[in-house]
């Protein structure tokens, strides 16, 4: 029985390299499946922070996710499962379909995502995926918050200060480094304390591929 399956954690934590894995497995079994990122993540590919990467579908905020499985069933004569990076970015309507991809369909589908923003609250995406995913599995590769503890929460530094407010999603420009993010504990995103390494002057690894990316509307 086909299933929908959520694969969640913080930034750093795999989900691409695990998202890709998976792809890669099912495709070697010779499976027909589709691989899709986000819409402005690395020019239509998914891209892990080891380096791999692959084609994928570009998802935007108006692509009904339902219709598309059906043309690719139709033109392959069969499909299998969806891998689905970035799924947090995803529209409540577009979990949805997901959900009747696998229901309807008969096909797996294998979301990945962050649970929070830097903000401290559910995705959209990801809180409609809580409450229909058949399997809900936080990926084990545990991230760490500058005083060693396990990382839970993503945080979002100004010129090395922690905010809390602003936009949600905020042009990513790799030029500019004002604005950052970083791994906290819970303890210390709740109160924006910065670690010896930030304090110094030396800056928070961007985000890359797990970051919080601005959303553009098609």
């Amino acid at each position: 029985m086909a299933v929908l399956r959520f694969s969640f954690g913080t930034m750093g934590s795999g989900k691409s390299t695990f998202a890709l894995q998976i792809h890669h497995n099912l495709r070697q079994r010779g499976l027909q499946g589709i691989l899709c990122s986000q819409l402005d993540r690395s020019d239509g590919k998914v891209s892990s922070a080891l380096g791999v990467s692959a084609d994928a579908v570009e998802v935007g905020p108006k692509l009904d996710l339902f219709e598309m499985a059906l043309a690719v069933a139709s033109r392959r004569g069969s499909l299998d499962y969806l891998v689905c990076d970035e799924a947090q970015f995803y529209r409540p309507e577009q979990i949805g379909q997901l959900a009747r991809i696998v229901d309807e369909l008969g096909a797996d589908v294998f979301a990945f995502g962050l649970l929070t923003t830097f903000q401290g609250e559910l995705f959209e995406g990801t809180r409609r995926l809580l409450e229909l995913a058949d399997e809900r599995v936080e990926v084990q590769v545990e991230a760490r918050c500058w005083c060693g503890s396990r990382a839970t929460h993503n945080a979002r530094l100004v010129d090395g200060v922690q905010v809390y407010d602003g936009e949600l999603f905020v042009v990513d420009d790799p030029n500019d480094d004002r604005v950052a993010y970083e791994l906290r504990c819970r303890r210390h995103w709740l109160s924006g304390q910065v670690g010896p390494v930030t304090s110094q002057g030396e800056a928070p690894e961007r985000s890359d591929s797990e970051a919080e990316p601005a959303r553009q509307v098609v």
